[in-house]
């Protein structure tokens, strides 16, 4: 497996590199990755090339001289088939001694010294490891074998069930002879083997080791299969693809390695050297019992191990997962489930072959063709997983469904024995539905398409940069709540590596945030640090550190203009408290000394009273609750007193806050209309006043003895409607009931009463 393992890393406190001007958010970065503990990606080096270069001439060389070796076997210039009976039937041929004999069944062949060998169409099956039944794999392969032979020593003679016998000469097949599968499959071998040769190089160490060692096995059993491919009558007679041992062997060894490297990545089990040590355990004893046949069949428990080794892997990759919600395991799981379904499909299509005569000859070499394409592909899709390039990804993507689409090929045409065309047409839309929906998924869900909508997006910002507008203190609280809304991390922390951008390392799994001040736009003064996304679900790709980085942009540029407008706003209030203290002040004072009676004279006073507490409001750059309360109180009483009446003052708070002018100048409205009603109104003798805050809940209550009956009949006009819109402001409610035994008792109720910190 590649090791892109995300531990979980110290804070450090060195300098990021600058970046080159102009670059955008950064997938990957060796430096900030080593300061987190993270194995980065590797430079590659001359040597890596060349080794790599190296691996592909001898995979090249291995290829060419074994299409040549290939191409020299004698074979029959014919193409056969099989009829519903299971007998060879002469398709067509370029001999033309057969022409005639077209759609003739093909009964025996007899050597030039007269041994005669029957006939059927297993013949042409070249497939022993996917052969149940062991009696008939040695018969198989021994005809094989003996048809070989003669092949090779000379000419044969063909004897046909309508009694005509023909002499033919076997010829060279030829390099156009090995079939149109031989070539992809065997290029597919070459393009694995390479994979696993290039991981390797990128970091040579134990885990890549193990992934080399699995893509090799798998590349010689699609070399091995690429041979099973070649159609007709004539093989050389000895070869590897005779020997089912090593089939066994290849298989067995793959999912060892898988269960090795799945205890050690991409979370070390505690007793992953046991996990290890038991997986080879279970390989050796079954390589050792399968030729043995001491138990059972060997091919039966050639497949009962394979299949307890992919559910040790299923097993070993959710207890990492449990451990550490890392997706790349979770993944892993999924791989293993789809490893362990293709299998038993393949074992129960194999034993239908053998235990039902008039079964397709050909289904169980399909469905074992088709069972190492699916693992050729998911050996290929796993490094790409953990590293998020699109063009690469879609790449493998498509040599995964290629892989599946061409086993499909194979089960349609000798399952259902359609023509090649129908056949054909079937696999394309079986590929292309299998496309469809691997692309949504890994797209999606894996990879991280399935972001909140723009929509989404924007009410979290604005969320967010109310909260700071109100509470600046709480910046990076609201900024880690905006990232978690976002991209629902399994876990984040803070850092002291400090990048420009934002950053996805660890093959995905971390995304490094900087963080700076809205008032800031220098150097970040820190940086959080996000592990496994959607709760583990899946990895963090090049799109979520460019919506990171923007979506900060965004929050600062808010939080900016809220500042601004805040302090516009400031500003006007100052210039309008002071043309009133300086204009209408005056005016009103020119009034009052000039007032013709002593009541006029006393009104315009109160009036000059609260125009100077409400331009005191105004210009007050903060406003504290115990300043306001105190400020309420003088007024309230200054107003009472003037109306020969008592007032009642109770407050009490848990802590003392800063006011927005909002809340300020609401609450300052409010009372003074609830007072007014009742002194002019109800024509009130006394008023009490109860305000009371715990917490966040801030209570208002303003009692009168007066006149007042029956408040669920009042027609609120412009006093009670903006009693009722400045509470609704304050995200608060307000109602009127009747007092007792006489007046009204209006009770003010604000859930939650944020102050400005």
């Amino acid at each position: 497996m590649p090791a892109n393992s995300a531990t979980r890393p110290p804070g450090l406190s060195r300098p990021f590199p600058a970046e080159v001007p102009g670059a955008d958010s950064a997938f990957e970065s060796s430096a900030l990755e080593r300061s987190l503990g993270i194995e980065g990606p590797t430079r590659w080096s001359a040597w890596r090339r060349r080794g790599l270069l190296l691996v592909a001439l001898l995979g090249c060389l291995i290829l060419y001289w074994g299409a040549r070796g290939l191409a020299a076997t004698p074979h029959i210039a014919a193409q056969w088939g099989s009829n519903e009976g299971g007998a060879l039937v002469l398709q067509s041929s370029a001999l033309p001694a057969l022409r005639p004999l077209q759609g003739q069944v093909l009964e025996s062949i007899a050597s030039g010294a007269g041994d005669a060998l029957a006939i059927d169409a297993r013949l042409l099956q070249h497939a022993p490891r996917w052969q149940a039944s062991d009696a008939q794999r040695r018969q198989q392969a021994a005809a094989q074998q003996q048809l070989a032979g003669w092949l090779a020593a000379g000419p044969v003679l063909l004897r046909f069930a309508t009694g005509d016998e023909v002499v033919v000469r076997a010829s060279p097949r030829g390099l156009g002879g090995l079939g149109p599968l031989f070539w992809p499959v065997a290029a597919l071998a070459l393009a694995l083997l390479l994979f696993g040769a290039a991981v390797f190089l990128a970091q040579p160490r134990p885990l890549n080791l193990l992934f080399l060692s699995m893509t090799l096995f798998q590349a010689i059993n699609l070399s091995l299969g690429a041979i099973e491919t070649i159609d007709g009558l004539g093989l050389p007679a000895a070869g590897p693809w005779r020997s089912l041992d090593l089939r066994l062997a290849l298989d067995a060894c793959t999912g060892a390695a898988a269960v090795h490297a799945l205890a050690w990545h991409p979370c070390r089990l505690p007793r992953a050297g046991l996990i290890a040590t038991a997986a080879w355990a279970l390989t050796g004893l079954g390589l050792l019992l399968v030729p043995a046949q001491q138990l059972v069949p060997a091919w039966w428990l050639a497949q009962a191990q394979g299949l307890a080794l992919a559910l040790a892997g299923w097993g070993v990759a959710r207890h990492s997962h449990r451990l550490e919600a890392n997706p790349y395991a979770l993944v892993m799981q999924r791989f293993c489930l789809a490893a362990v379904a293709a299998l038993l499909l393949v074992t129960a299509t194999a034993a239908v072959g053998s235990l039902w005569p008039d079964s397709p000859p050909g289904l169980a070499a399909g469905a074992g063709l088709a069972w190492h394409l699916l693992l050729a592909a998911l050996l290929m899709a796993t490094p790409f997983l953990a590293r998020s390039r699109r063009l690469l990804r879609e790449f493998m993507l498509l040599i995964g469904v290629a892989a599946v689409a061409t086993g499909a090929d194979l089960l349609f045409s000798t399952l259902f024995a359609v023509g090649p065309l129908a056949s054909l047409a079937a696999a394309v839309t079986v590929a292309l539905a299998l496309y469809t929906l691997l692309r949504r998924r890994l797209g999606d869900e894996w990879l991280g398409r399935s972001l909140p909508s723009a929509e989404r997006i924007f009410e979290h910002i604005y969320r967010a940069a109310r909260e700071v507008q109100e509470r600046p203190a709480r910046y990076n609280a609201a900024l880690s709540q905006l990232l978690r809304e976002l991209f629902d991390p399994l876990e984040m922390r803070r850092v002291d590596r400090l990048p420009d951008r934002s950053r996805v390392v660890g093959g995905g799994s971390v995304l490094v945030v900087p963080v700076r001040r809205p008032e800031d736009d220098g150097t970040p003064e820190m940086a959080l640090m996000l592990r496994f996304a959607k709760r583990g679900q899946r990895l963090f790709t090049l799109e979520d550190s460019r919506l990171a980085d923007r979506v900060l942009e965004q929050l600062r540029r808010a939080v900016a203009y809220d500042k601004a407008v805040e302090q516009g706003r400031s500003e006007e209030r100052l210039r309008i408290a002071q043309d009133l203290h300086d204009d209408i002040g005056a005016r009103l004072l020119t009034l009052m000394y000039q007032a013709p009676t002593p009541e006029l004279e006393d009104y315009i006073r109160h009036t000059l009273q609260d125009l100077k507490t409400l331009t005191r409001g105004l210009a007050a750059s903060e406003h504290r609750l115990s300043h306001a309360a105190g400020e309420w109180k003088a007024d309230l009483a200054q107003r009472l007193a003037a109306a020969q009446a008592e007032l009642g003052w109770a407050v009490s708070f848990d802590q003392d806050r800063r006011l927005s002018v909002v809340q300020w100048s609401a609450l300052t409205r409010v009372l003074r209309e609830l007072v007014s009603n009742a002194l002019y109104h109800g024509h009130a003798t006394r008023i009490d006043v109860r305000m009371s805050l715990e917490g966040r809940r801030l209570t208002l209550q303003v009692a009168d003895d007066g006149e007042g009956r029956e408040p669920q009949t009042w027609a609120h006009g412009l006093g009670l409607g903006g009693v009722r819109k400045r509470v609704k402001l304050l995200g608060g409610e307000v109602a009127w009931r009747e007092n007792r035994p006489r007046g009204i008792v209006c009770d003010v109720n604000l859930k939650d009463f944020t102050s400005v910190d």
